[in-house]
């Protein structure tokens, strides 16, 4: 009984008092530190063998073959152009160092076939199809024989060296030592060399005609813009020790020529002569610059790596010292530091638990549930509890206290949001009871003989009254409500498309292009014309006056595809991710003013189940496509005259572009369908 006493007595009770005893002896920081400091030494050591293992059976053989190919590549691509006898000597000499090079990399793939997939998990794929580029060498020299060829060599040579770069990207995780650069910087610097080799294949293949066709040329510009973009910023990451190789070759003369030569033949263009001498001087150049790059390129990774040491200093280092030193103290740190440590443990794991609790359920239930409308108790969903106990107990009593503070906070916020959703419904429905006698009004005016500056002037107030009634319709599609307008009939795609247009105050800044024949379910027309309406107004708002939008609509097996692109100056990939959100988030906050059209076509999208997305157009502008689903659309449906207003096509088909060549008068402008009111 005693003893017991006496435990409970040294037990801290706080705490601060069981932090206080646990760094007394940190018996948690030392199994880190001496856990760390025993696998990091074994695993250098096995690291370091193994990095030179894959070194000398994979990723040197592999940078071999790179190599070979590249000056295999170039010779090809010379002899498929000229077709003379030292072409053909240095392509044969090129062959059989490449037929050399690939040997040694299939014995190499052999010896570490066992190992691939450790170090990788697609890492055996990528070594199989490098292995059967290598065996179809034969086959790809075929092809220097055919129309072409120049191409065609360049082509596939190309494709095979970038199958080996996929390998020895696949090797980069395990290419790194203490003596060697980064692998990922010399893989880039790799990659910075096979630029050039392109460059000097490029200008081989047109070596013959004298000049580089088009697709040479983009390929050549490419390839310096590769190669300027890697190499020097590549260079500056890598240790100082093997810059110094890579700073020679940048500062040589055969690299300034090199520069100089690419920088004239991309002010030349494609199709521009370019001399015999030129090509023979850059052609020296270059073989001098990828010489340097290549012994650079050695030194930084392979070379480094093959000399490391796995028993050395630089392997080991202090984390030797730091494995017998760190076994002393935990087992003299264990002894003491078990028992508060267990119940430290407990206490922690069971608050833990609470708050994952609270987190992940409980608040997520009560929340969706004052989302959906209904009432939450809050003292039954959180019951306050009293300060009691030590810290972690108060730790619990304040988590409790923030949960019902957010649920006290919703709560007010879903009232608030219902409060504005009827005053929403109220101020629609009034403003729709007068502008719908104004339209009407405005209709009858319409029909009367008058001066066509007149009418033309009715027209502009009849617009005006149209974009208010979608306006007010607006409100009402927030508030979760559909909107009065209905038709019981399927109507033209043309005619929808019309209606939608002339919901905006420019309509003549829209063309509608050739459409499909298909009809749309009268239930959803409301809907898609009100959606169309909005995207088709925010694309004008932000085009330049005299610049056009641009409304197209294509048939596809899953629905309808509809297309609406303007001519501004776009967004941003942050914007377009912004808005995105907004039109296809499953929550809409109605107190958020920014933007309300977007929230309209979220909820119209979410109630007729289309599919709405914005995306950056290739003129420069963006494009808002909406995917109408196949249950909502009819095919060669008849139009019903009985649904078009006064002055329309019939067919819902006009041959050409709407929007112009009227005055911007396509429609008569209060509505170009009528609908059955609905309430």
């Amino acid at each position: 009984m005693r003893v017991t006493d006496a435990t409970e007595r040294l037990r801290p009770k706080s705490v601060r008092a069981k932090i206080v005893a646990l760094l007394m002896l940190p018996i948690v920081s030392l199994m880190a530190l001496w856990g760390f400091a025993a696998v990091t030494t074994a695993s250098n050591i096995g690291g370091t063998e193994r990095v030179k293992d894959v070194n000398a059976e994979l990723l040197a053989p592999v940078d071999e073959f790179i190599t070979a190919l590249q000056t295999e590549r170039t010779a090809a691509t010379r002899h498929a152009a000229t077709r003379d006898t030292d072409g053909l000597d240095a392509l044969k000499a090129a062959v059989r160092t490449s037929d050399t090079a690939a040997t040694a990399f299939r014995d190499g793939a052999d010896a570490a076939t066992a190992d691939a997939e450790l170090l990788d998990s697609g890492l055996p794929a990528r070594i199989d199809r490098l292995e059967a580029d290598a065996r179809g060498l034969t086959a790809l020299r075929a092809r220097t024989d055919v129309k072409d060829a120049p191409q065609t060599a360049f082509t596939a040579y190309s494709t095979v060296i970038e199958h080996a770069f996929a390998v020895t990207g696949a090797l980069t995780g395990e290419n790194g030592t203490n003596a060697a650069s980064e692998a990922r910087v010399v893989l880039e610097l790799a990659r910075a060399r096979e630029a050039v080799a392109q460059e000097q294949a490029l200008l081989a293949a047109g070596s013959g005609a004298g000049k580089l066709t088009t697709d040479q040329y983009s390929l050549f510009v490419g390839a310096v813009a590769t190669q300027r973009e890697l190499l020097k910023p590549a260079v500056a990451d890598l240790k100082s020790a093997h810059r110094a190789a890579y700073d020679t070759v940048l500062r040589s003369a055969s690299y300034a020529g090199l520069a100089a030569g690419e920088d004239r033949v991309r002010g030349a263009g494609p199709n521009t002569f370019l001399s015999t001498g030129f090509l023979r001087d850059w052609d020296q150049g270059a073989d001098l610059v990828l010489k340097g790059l290549a012994e650079a390129e050695s030194g930084a990774g392979t070379g480094a790596t093959a000399k490391a040491n796995p028993f050395g200093w630089g392997t080991l280092g202090a984390s030797g010292i730091a494995v017998i030193l760190g076994l002393v103290g935990l087992l003299l740190s264990l002894l003491v530091s078990v028992g508060v440590g267990r119940g430290l443990i407990v206490e922690l794991l069971d608050l833990r638990n609470d708050a994952l609790e609270v987190a992940g359920r409980r608040l997520p239930r009560a929340m969706r549930r004052l989302h959906a409308g209904q009432g939450v108790d809050i003292d039954a969903e959180a019951p306050m509890r009293r300060l009691v106990g030590d810290e972690l107990a108060q730790v619990g009593t304040a988590l409790t206290a923030v949960q019902r503070a957010a649920l006290k906070a919703a709560s007010e916020r879903a009232e608030l949001l219902s409060g504005i959703s009827g005053v929403y419904v109220s101020l629609a429905r009034r403003s729709q009871v007068l502008l719908h006698r104004q339209l009407d009004l405005l209709h009858q005016l319409e029909q009367r003989p008058r001066d066509p500056a007149e009418v033309q002037e009715l027209y502009q107030i009849d617009y005006l009254a149209t974009r208010m009634r979608r306006h007010s319709e607006s409100l009402l599609i927030l508030s979760g409500i559909a909107p009065g307008r209905g038709w019981r009939d399927p109507i033209p795609l043309a005619d929808v498309l019309r209606a939608a247009v002339a919901e905006i105050e420019q309509p003549g800044r829209v063309q509608i292009w050739p459409l499909p024949r298909v009809s749309l379910n009268g239930g959803a027309v409301a809907d898609v014309i009100h959606l169309l309406s909005e995207l088709v107004e925010n694309a004008a708002s932000f085009s330049p006056p005299s610049a056009h939008v641009r409304l197209r609509a294509a048939r596809l097996r899953d629905g309808l595809l509809i297309e609406i692109e303007d001519s501004g100056f776009g967004m941003n990939e942050e914007a377009l991710a912004e808005a995105n959100r907004k039109i296809q988030s499953e929550d809409v906050d109605l107190l958020d003013a920014k933007q309300i059209g977007l929230f309209v076509v979220n909820r119209i999208a979410a109630r007729q189940g289309l599919r709405v997305e914005l995306r950056s157009s290739p003129s420069g502008g963006a494009t808002a496509a909406v995917l109408i689903r196949e249950n909502l659309i009819r095919d060669d449906m008849p139009v019903h005259d009985a649904t078009l207003a006064d002055g329309q096509v019939a067919d819902g088909q006009d041959g050409g572009q709407n929007g112009g060549g009227d005055g911007g008068r396509a429609l008569a402008p209060a509505a170009a369908l009528i609908p059955q009111q609905q309430g």
